[in-house]
Parts: structure tokens; C-alpha cells; sequence
């Protein structure tokens, strides 16, 4: 299906549920974060771009006070009024959308004297593979809302809104490169992030003109950031940060390691030494991709993996075992991406061995008994817009 069946038949899913047309269709982008994993909520440097898998919400105007969603992954319509939004009245999968709402009045949004809304939500972005789905909804219903009620919010203040909608409401204590990703990004290009200034740098990829793929390999393990491990990564992240004088640890640096590893225990410090040795690897391949391009920064996402495995312990053996696979069969490098806890791993590819590498992978999974994966190349796409 293409993007734009996508957008045609949620508007048709609109005009199903709520009896009119809507009065347009907005998308956003799922990503793939090349590299810079956990690196966000401590000020630091990633490096994500937009994908072909998008969500996609149709609005329809409202004469009271009312917003009502529905989506094509749930059969309940959520019904809420606009003076009983708070973080505490949502739950479930429409606090997604309906934080959103919420937020913008956050960030100055006269949310007393707009009227409600009707929309209506599908989405292409797989859920719990690690590809934030939820930014892609959050993004969408976002620049929807934003044009629709007038308010007129820059694209890096609405990626805010979305961070504080995941935050306060849904309870994920993510950072903000998912959001920023699905708002910013172009074609063939990844949006090289400060997450301290929030100052954002596209670069472009090359991988049409190189002949390569990021092949995305979903081990269906699914997660959930707002529960268990991530959290208590992030903690451990904020006491390394105090035990080491730092507001956080953007502000440690490769060679400060020897000193941080006499002041912190053995997990905190190797909780650390991911983020400080990941951060220098995106800095890293960002000069590789301007200097030498795209196939000479296999070794950093190598690299990449292993630090998420050894030191910030955030993979599964399915994880592992494809990034393996497909190292042993080709791929120029192979890491996992996203929050860790299952979900996926990216290998860069030459096009030529994608379905080498797809069927190796498989292979691999059948021998170990895993349940199936979900094999699948990603673009680097435009991000967030809209499209009716």
C-alpha cells in the first residue's frame, strides 16, 4: 500500500465512523535511529531518520466542545471533553492522541476557546517493534491539531509537545528523538540532533546513489518503554551523572572514563560508559558520512551493539542473534535500534544481499526456536506533513 492509499483510506475510515467527510489528513513518520541509543534524555547527540511506515490521523471540525477519537487498532471510539483533559482522565491507547491535545496547551495553546474535533487514526509503523509508532501518532495528530485550531507552532516546539505528551501522560520517560525524527527529517537523509540546544542538522545519507539498504529486522519480541528496564536505565544515567558533579552526562568525555570508573559502581559505570562512548560514536559517524560515506561506518554501529549488549544490557538473544546473523553474512554493520527490551535491529546492507541476509536471519531464528522475525527495508523519508 502506498503512502497515499494509506491517507485515502483513513479518510474513508473517517467518513465511516463519523458520517462526513473529514477536512484533511495529516501523516508522520515512524524512524530508524542509525545510531545514538539512550543518548537523548542525557542531553546528547543522536542521529535518526524518518521511514516509509507512517500514521496518519483525518479531522473533522466540531461546533462544541468535544473530541472524540477512533483508530483502525481499536474498536472503541474515546469520547472526552476538552475541559476534562488532564494527564490523569487518559488511559490506554487514545492517551496517545488525546495527550497530545492536552499538551499544546502546554505550550500556549487558548485550549478554553477551540472547539472539539472528531479524528480518526490508522497507521503503517509496526507497534512494539521499535520503531516508535507512538511518536508517529503523536507527530501526526500534533501538526493536525496545531494547523486546524490555528495555534502555529515551529516543527522542533511540536516534537516538545510530543515529548511531554509520552512523558506526563502516556508515562514513558523518553527523550525527544522520536518526535524530533518524525517532524524533521528529508528524504535520503538522517537529522543529526543536539538534544541539549535541540539544534538540528540534516545530512544526507547517500544510499540510493551507494547502492545500500537499512534492512530492519523485527525480532517480535515486543516492549514497553513506559514499564520495567528503560526507566531504570535512565535512573541509573541520573545517579552516574550526580555521583560524577555533572548536570548530565553529555558533559563526561571519553578520556573522564578512568575517573568515572574509580567514583561508581560496576553496573552504574558501565550504565555510563555506553553513553559516553555512544555519544562520541554519532559525533563520529557523522564526520565518517561526510567524509568517506555510508559504507564506512559499518564498524561504529558494530560497535554501537555491543556496547548496548555488554554495557547498557538493553538487547535479547533474538536481537543478538540477528545482529549476528547478519554480520556473518554480509551486512557492512548491524546494531539494534530503539529503547532496547526486544523490538529491532538495522543492518546496513549492500541491495544485492538483502534477501540473502533475510533468509539467513530466518534460518537462524527457526534453528534457536524463536518465533519468526519480520524482515523488511526502510527509506529515509520526508517527515511529518499533510498529505490531504
Amino acid at each position: 500500500m502506498t503512502e497515499a492509499d494509506t491517507a485515502a483510506e483513513t479518510a474513508v475510515g473517517f467518513t465511516e465512523r463519523y458520517g462526513r467527510a473529514p477536512v484533511g489528513v495529516w501523516s508522520a513518520p515512524g524512524r530508524v535511529n542509525l545510531i545514538g541509543e539512550h543518548t537523548d534524555y542525557n542531553d546528547g547527540f543522536v542521529f535518526p531518520f524518518a521511514i516509509d511506515q507512517r500514521a496518519c490521523v483525518a479531522l473533522g471540525a466540531r461546533d462544541d466542545r468535544v473530541i472524540r477519537v477512533s483508530s483502525t487498532f481499536a474498536p472503541e471510539v474515546v469520547e472526552v471533553h476538552l475541559d476534562e483533559l488532564s494527564p490523569e482522565s487518559l488511559e490506554g491507547w487514545s492517551a496517545y492522541p488525546l495527550g497530545v491535545a492536552w499538551a499544546l496547551g502546554q505550550f500556549g495553546a487558548e485550549l478554553a476557546s477551540v472547539a472539539g474535533v472528531d479524528l480518526h487514526i490508522s497507521s503503517t509503523v509496526p507497534v512494539g517493534a521499535g520503531l516508535s509508532s507512538s511518536a508517529a501518532i503523536e507527530c501526526s495528530v500534533a501538526l493536525a491539531l496545531d494547523e486546524h485550531w490555528g495555534i502555529g507552532l515551529d516543527r522542533p516546539t511540536l516534537a516538545k509537545v510530543g515529548r511531554l505528551a509520552e512523558n506526563r501522560v502516556v508515562g514513558a520517560p523518553t527523550g525527544i528523538l522520536d518526535q524530533s525524527a518524525s517532524l524533521l527529517s528529508h528524504a535520503d537523509a538522517a537529522v543529526f540532533l543536539d538534544c541539549r540546544s535541540l539544534d538540528a542538522e540534516v545530512i544526507p545519507l547517500g544510499l540510493v546513489a551507494d547502492g545500500l539498504s537499512i534492512l530492519v529486522i523485527d525480532s517480535n519480541v515486543t516492549h514497553a518503554h513506559a514499564t520495567g528496564g528503560y526507566a531504570a536505565r535512565r535512573a541509573s544515567c541520573e545517579a552516574g551523572a550526580s555521583a560524577l558533579g555533572v548536570d548530565s552526562l553529555r558533559d563526561v568525555r571519553v578520556d573522564d572514563l578512568p575517573r568515572a570508573a574509580a567514583v561508581l559502581d560496576d553496573e552504574t559505570f558501565r550504565r555510563v560508559r555506553h553513553i559516553v562512548t555512544e555519544n562520541q560514536r554519532v559525533l563520529d559517524t557523522v564526520r565518517i558520512l561526510r567524509e568517506q560515506g555510508a559504507g564506512a561506518i559499518g564498524a561504529l554501529l558494530d560497535a554501537s551493539h555491543v556496547s548496548m549488549r555488554d554495557d547498557f544490557e538493553i538487547t535479547v538473544p533474538e536481537i543478538d542473534l540477528a545482529v549476528s546473523t547478519a554480520q556473518a553474512n554480509g551486512a557492512i554493520g548491524a546494531r539494534m535500534t530503539g529503547g532496547g527490551f526486544g523490538g529491532s535491529a538495522i543492518a546496513l546492507v549492500i541491495d544485492a544481499l538483502v534477501p540473502v541476509i533475510e533468509r539467513e536471519v530466518r534460518a537462524a531464528f527457526a534453528e534457536q526456536g524463536y518465533r519468526a522475525p519480520t524482515t523488511f527495508v526502510v527509506r529515509p523519508s520526508e517527515g511529518a506533513r499533510r498529505d490531504a
